[in-house]
């Protein structure tokens, strides 16, 4: 009966369909959390089922179905999206707020589900970290936790197979590291902890270690696999026909085996008794974990990967400097059209994303966006994961602030950038609220810190001004960008809602988002958006202190500023940064975009 369902159903049918074969398994309660086997953010087309279930399209969120309830668990950022996405469907908006120490949905299934009950959830999407929290929270409830269940092949019809686009090299002069230099570090780390193997499931992870790249994830380029590196040799588990011969001849000079993509599982269960296999607990599935035999000894720390993939080195962060002026000229041509064709022509939402994407296409090196487009005028900029389509987006015009949140993959680095510009004539409140980011943008810029610091400590500086104001945000400031990776990545994260843990500390080379921002619900959002990278600063006697670097280059509109609101030596750090971007992107721009390029950078 399934395999005849229609791949148009209802979001109901769908929910119907899922609670019958809940019944026939004996779930009380069924988790369907925003994962696939890799933990990945940005998910291929196999493992959207949350997305499918509930028609919620926002990538953070966790749905659980009863036999008399739907809920969406996600955070402020989404919650308008949400709202309207989920309205008529049977699914309600549970919203999560800042702080919370456990996540919300386990503390609701411990209350919801009965002492003897079962809550449903498949394994190999589930993290090794929120499976142990969930089964603490569930166990001490009496409820039962079972891992086996991946309801969706037998409810969800046409669902997407694995992706199949073929990896590639990221070769030099891009890749600044070999392949064999990047296993024999990551080897010396697993000799400090005592492993003979080491398991890694996190594409990018993957991707960095084998200098390869793909086209798996939307965004991202990577591609699925998992990894098991031991003291001589590696296996990459993959699926058929992904590694073309050439390459895989490559791998296999550095001692690198390509496997077959299901046989990571009996790579894990035939470690040999007694040996010692390095794993990150929040980077692995709780279904890959259940594979290893008890005679393993498990040890559990961050994989040694995320920590050097983090800190560019020095060949790195200037090719990333290249791709800032590259990405900064195309945002100059993409610009000076806009301004031109403004109220000349119908430009809506979804046209700047077309013009800005073209623009930078144009560029050397451009491979794909780093996410989607967030273009959002007037009241849909209040909604920070905004996204406009053909059914519902706004046409720029009349009077009021555009947000453009965009970013770019290149080979040689990955952007990401917001700007706010004025639409007609703004309002003085307006102003306020654009000043007020800045000086939360320029105050945590600017600041100098001691090396080591655990970077959410720092969130606060750029909060003080927006605090002072009496406002707030209810995202984190700032995360981890890759080098022609993952435009989110760790382990550092600016935000005072994440742990403060050792592995978040900053450490020269890491390059990272600054984005404070002020959102008025149905009225507009403000949000100002650089890359830095951390940089030496000196060493005193108190030790070594680090500061950050702007990377990214592109004019902040002086139009959007209430100059009353800026001290002397804000003013001379944007008249600054504003002569640096004129220099550094000159020579890349010509005509009606150099024109634009020197307007929009006159001090002030």
């Amino acid at each position: 009966m399934n395999a005849r369902l229609p791949q148009t159903s209802s979001i109901p049918e769908r929910l119907a369909n899922l609670r019958s074969a809940m019944a026939r398994e004996g779930v009380a309660a069924y988790l369907v959390p925003s994962a696939d086997p890799h933990l990945s953010e940005y998910l291929p087309g196999r493992w959207q089922g949350r997305e499918w279930l509930s028609g919620f399209t926002g990538s953070a969120g966790t749905l659980v179905v009863t036999a008399d309830f739907a809920g969406v668990w996600t955070d402020s950022r989404y919650w308008e999206q949400a709202n309207a996405q989920l309205a008529g469907s049977g699914v309600q908006l549970m919203k999560m707020t800042g702080g919370q120490q456990t996540a919300p949905h386990f503390d609701w299934l411990a209350e919801n589900v009965a002492p003897g009950g079962t809550v449903g959830v498949d394994g190999a999407v589930l993290g090794v970290a929120a499976a142990r929290a969930l089964t603490q929270a569930l166990t001490a409830r009496g409820v039962k936790l079972r891992t086996d269940v991946d309801l969706f092949d037998g409810i969800w019809p046409q669902r997407p197979s694995l992706p199949d686009a073929a990896v590639f090299e990221h070769a030099a002069p891009h890749a600044s590291v070999a392949r064999a230099e990047k296993l024999a570090q990551i080897r010396r780390v697993m000799a400090e902890k005592g492993a003979q193997w080491h398991f890694i499931s996190t594409l990018d992870d993957l991707a960095w270690l084998f200098n390869l790249r793909g086209a798996d994830v939307s965004f991202n380029p990577v591609f699925v696999a998992h990894a098991l590196v031991g003291q001589d040799h590696a296996s990459l588990f993959i699926a058929d026909g992904k590694v073309p011969p050439a390459l895989a001849e490559a791998l296999a000079r550095d001692g690198v085996n390509v496997e077959p993509y299901a046989k990571a599982a009996d790579a894990l269960a035939a470690l040999p008794a007694g040996c010692t296999l390095l794993i990150d607990p929040r980077r692995i599935t709780y279904g890959s974990l259940q594979s290893v035999p008890s005679t393993v000894k498990v040890v559990e720390a961050v994989n040694p990967s995320t920590f050097l993939k983090s800190r560019k080195t020095e060949a790195e962060a200037q090719h990333v400097r290249e791709t800032m002026e590259q990405d900064g000229a195309a945002l100059a041509e993409f610009f000076a059209w806009f301004e031109g064709a403004l109220g000349r022509e119908t430009i809506t939402e979804l046209t700047i994303d077309e013009r800005l994407t073209a623009a930078r296409a144009r560029r050397p090196g451009f491979v794909s966006l780093s996410f989607a487009t967030i273009a959002g005028f007037n009241a849909n900029g209040a909604m920070p994961h905004y996204r406009a389509t053909q059914e519902s987006h706004s046409v720029i015009e009349g009077n009021g602030l555009l947000l453009i949140d965009s970013g770019a993959q290149y080979l040689s680095g990955t952007t990401d950038i917001t700007r706010v510009v004025p639409i007609g004539t703004i309002s003085d409140e307006q102003r306020r609220d654009f000043t007020i980011v800045l000086k939360g943008t320029l105050a945590l810029s600017r600041a100098q810190f001691p090396r080591g610091i655990r970077s959410p400590m720092l969130d606060a500086i750029a909060r003080a001004p927006i605090w002072e104001a009496g406002a707030d945000y209810g995202h984190g400031t700032g995360h981890g960008v890759g080098y022609f990776l993952n435009v989110h990545e760790g382990p550092q994260v600016i935000s005072h809602y994440a742990p403060a843990e050792p592995w978040t500390a900053m450490e020269e080379g890491m390059i990272t988002s600054v984005e404070p921002g002020i959102y008025r619900p149905g009225k507009w959002g403000v949000r100002i958006e650089n890359l830095v990278l951390n940089v030496p600063a000196g060493q005193t006697e108190f030790g070594d202190f680090l500061k950050f670097e702007t990377l990214t280059l592109c004019p902040i509109d002086t139009r959007c500023l209430d100059l009353a609101l800026l001290r002397d030596d804000e003013r001379a750090w944007l008249n600054d940064y504003h002569q640096t971007v004129r220099t550094r992107l000159s020579p890349y721009v010509s005509g009606d975009a150099k024109a634009w390029l020197e307007l929009r950078t006159q001090p002030i």
